[in-house]
């Protein structure tokens, strides 16, 4: 840090409440002087979270000869957000994609990337990340993690380029890398609270307190220990999307209503403790929102894996009208969007459906589970389909039939939608139909970080010395809207390069 001592920085966030910006963590951190405190333990390297962007660090400072890297957990479970999301990598340039003959590039990724970020995305980190994200992913097959042999083409990218794990969850990778850690000698530690940083009387980050053992909303269990961390720390924490009272803070329409696919401890303390130490809040505002969420089941659910593979060759149907009212491979916030404005006469929400024919969804392993869980539904006719969801029939008939033309031409004059993945796949019966509605998934808010994963401080636009962030902690790198399937990516690479800096490799 500059001149500028503690007790200023503390005011620095109380001026960013007074312009909006409301901190109400569940719980919150501190930090303290390193002057004459006693260190219970020391490490190399600390790492406070066990998501993706934690584990690749660990496993990247062991490959550069750290000796001491310990990686803390808040939950009794390691994986975080990371072990429940959708599994989905995208990478340009990787194996499959030269088997399958496809044109990609770390450019036309980036491209891509900053289309969707609408103007405001970090072009700078994204080149970074697509550079390296090859090299991540390897790191996960190196690990042991299985992906099915073919690739997706999500919404707002223009080639297909990512992976899906045979799990089809984020933990057929978190398993993989958590079993990695172990074997090369990285320490993990659950039920590990972060309570706050350590600061040496430059200001510069010496260690950090956790609490431990801890038990996830009891504040006082557990006892304080201090750990120094000679090389440095990395938050990787994840976002805050569970913390609703900030969550309204930038969008007073993300309420306790609106549905969440995060894990319960993704509520933002330790990005809020980085902001009191004079870190740059970045893009607070943009949380993303996941267009194939269903209303029908709780958090990420079966629906959102089967819907992203399905997109491409389904229709997305509006119930009050039988009419198409997107693009179905859009990117998320348009998609988001499109969604949240189906309403009745009345403007309540009417959460719209998705059809797809029943001989190309069971293509998708979760199709039966969807189907037997009783979140998505099997129909012999439109007839039935417009029972079921009081659809006008003949507008929906037509709709179909429309729909298989532009199949045949291979061009969708409707809304432009690619027509590449939906070759010869018509909407015929049987058929398969899910409700979407979207559900808060990502922040793309948080702290600033440069390309060496360190976080940088609001007032002099410098390194904080000894503090780096990796994951959806960081902001600003993404823009407006996130392209799916490159968190992981990003996670890892950040992970990854946060380790190599503070190994000076």
């Amino acid at each position: 840090m500059n001149k500028i001592d503690f007790l200023t920085r503390r005011n620095f966030i109380k001026g960013l409440g007074a312009t909006g910006v409301v901190f109400a963590a569940p719980s919150m951190a501190t930090a303290i002087a390193a002057d004459g405190i006693h260190w219970d333990e020391q490490v190399e390297m600390a790492i406070i979270g066990s998501g993706f962007a934690g584990l690749a660090a660990g496993i990247e400072a062991i490959k550069h000869g750290c000796k001491a890297v310990t990686i803390y957990e808040k939950m009794a479970v390691y994986g975080g957000n990371s072990a429940i999301n959708g599994g989905l990598f995208a990478a340009p340039n990787t194996p499959l994609q030269q088997q399958k003959g496809i044109n990609d590039s770390v450019d036309i990724m980036v491209a891509d990337q900053l289309k969707s970020g609408r103007g405001v995305a970090d072009e700078k980190l994204l080149r970074h990340i697509a550079s390296h994200a090859r090299d991540a992913l390897q790191m996960t097959i190196d690990a042991g993690a299985e992906y099915y042999p073919y690739l997706q083409q999500l919404g707002g990218h223009s080639v297909p380029r990512t992976y899906q794990t045979k799990v089809s969850c984020g933990a057929g990778i978190t398993q993989p890398l958590l079993h990695e850690c172990r074997k090369v000698g990285v320490t993990l530690q659950n039920r590990s609270k972060f309570e706050g940083f350590i600061l040496t009387k430059e200001g510069a980050v010496a260690g950090i307190r956790i609490r431990y053992p801890y038990y996830f909303e009891d504040e006082n269990s557990g006892n304080i220990v201090n750990i120094r961390a000679s090389k440095g720390v990395l938050v990787a924490t994840g976002g805050f999307a569970q913390n609703v009272n900030l969550r309204m803070a930038q969008d007073p329409t993300l309420t306790a209503e609106v549905g969440c696919t995060n894990a319960k401890g993704a509520t933002g303390e330790a990005m809020l403790e980085m902001f009191r130490l004079g870190a740059v809040p970045v893009h607070l505002a943009y949380i993303q929102s996941g267009p194939w969420a269903s209303p029908d089941e709780g958090g990420f659910g079966y629906v959102s894996n089967y819907a992203i593979f399905n997109f491409p060759h389904s229709i997305a149907v509006n119930c009050l009208t039988g009419k198409r009212f997107m693009n179905e491979i859009a990117d998320r916030k348009t998609r988001a969007d499109a969604e949240l404005a189906c309403r009745d006469a009345a403007g309540k929400p009417l959460p719209p459906i998705m059809i797809t024919s029943y001989a190309h969804a069971k293509e998708h392993p979760t199709c039966e589970k969807v189907l037997k869980y009783g979140v998505g539904w099997k129909f012999d006719s439109l007839q039935a389909i417009a029972k079921r969801f009081n659809i006008p029939l003949q507008p929906l008939q037509q709709q179909v039939d429309e729909y298989n033309a532009y199949v045949k031409a291979g061009d969708d004059k409707q809304f432009g939608k690619s027509m590449a993945k939906a070759k010869d796949m018509y909407i015929a019966a049987p058929y398969t139909v899910v409700r979407l509605w979207p559900k808060v998934h990502y922040c793309q808010g948080g702290v600033q970080v440069n390309a060496n994963a360190e976080v940088l401080d609001s007032n002099t636009g410098k390194a904080i010395k000894g503090l780096y962030a990796a994951g959806e902690v960081c902001g600003g790198i993404h823009g407006v809207s996130r392209l799916g399937s490159c968190s992981i990516p990003e996670c890892m690479v950040m992970g990854m390069t946060a380790a190599r800096s503070m190994m000076g490799a």
